[in-house]
């Protein structure tokens, strides 16, 4: 398999899943060989059928599907006064970092984890969203349009194969993610003393720096849907769906935070 920057898919299997598209086997006992590389192998149960692209559906629906309906709910408390914002967005972001550490290094999938991060990410987005709106009416569903937006035309440009998830773009793609996130890193480090290098602010440079942040979150799905059909093909068990949905939730908040980032620009002037 390629290699990825979204760290959800860091733990994975290098090799292939033991199943898939191997080849064919030979026989054995009267009963058809299932694909793989070590010859005849039982066909599998429930628990561990190959993973398909409902799968990948479902799952993502559902941790998308949970962030939004927590972020929806906060968001309107937000707006209606009912709690401060900065509590929940505090805890929304370290329980979702923490939570998405625990994901990405433990050895065996854990839907409820999963789950919980999405929920984590979902208070919030649903308070950072909630203070956007109330400064800026409307800002929301245009920030949840465009975010909308982007993963459909990135989809489209994947599946026709207008652009091909080639070794070459891989590369410059996580090359440019990690140039992304040491700049972020820098940014925070320098305004923790006061210092301002405009980067990330309604100036020239704040505009070019968070188009090119949308940019290149946007390259990042491509790397997610390759490496979900490459799991695929590969005939990794089902329950892997679960890390597939996990990494595009971590693209997906960087997206929306930079759309909404870069719409609180356009509002401010």
């Amino acid at each position: 398999m390629r290699s990825t920057s979204n760290p959800a898919f860091r733990n994975l299997p290098v090799g292939g899943f033991g199943g898939g598209y191997a080849g064919f086997q030979p026989q054995a006992q009267g009963y058809p060989a299932e694909p793989g590389y070590g010859g005849y192998q039982a066909p599998p149960t429930v628990g561990d059928r190959p993973m398909t692209v409902d799968d990948v559906v479902t799952k993502t629906a559902m941790t998308l599907g949970l962030a939004l309906v927590v972020g929806v709910i906060t968001a309107i408390a937000v707006l209606s006064e009912t709690i401060n914002p900065f509590p929940p967005m505090i805890i929304g972001l370290l329980a979702g970092l923490v939570l998405s550490l625990v994901v990405i290094f433990k050895k065996s999938v854990s839907p409820g984890l999963i789950l919980a991060y999405s929920a984590a990410e979902g208070l919030f987005l649903g308070a950072i969203t909630g203070v956007f709106e109330y400064i800026y009416p409307g800002i929301a569903f245009q920030a949840i349009l465009g975010t909308a937006l982007v993963f459909g035309t990135m989809l489209v440009v994947y599946r026709t194969g207008a652009v091909r998830v080639t070794p070459k773009l891989t590369r410059w793609v996580i090359g440019a993610t990690v140039g992304a996130a040491g700049l972020m890193l820098i940014n925070l480090l320098l305004n923790a003393f006061n210092v301002d290098i405009g980067v990330r602010g309604p100036t020239p440079l704040g505009y070019v720096i968070s188009l090119l942040f949308i940019g290149i979150a946007a390259f990042n799905l491509l790397l997610d849907f390759d490496m979900a059909d490459q799991m695929i093909r590969a005939g990794a068990p089902s329950k892997m769906a679960w890390y597939v949905a996990f990494g595009l939730m971590v693209t997906l908040v960087w997206l929306y935070l930079e759309i909404l980032r870069l719409l609180s620009y356009l509002n401010s002037e």
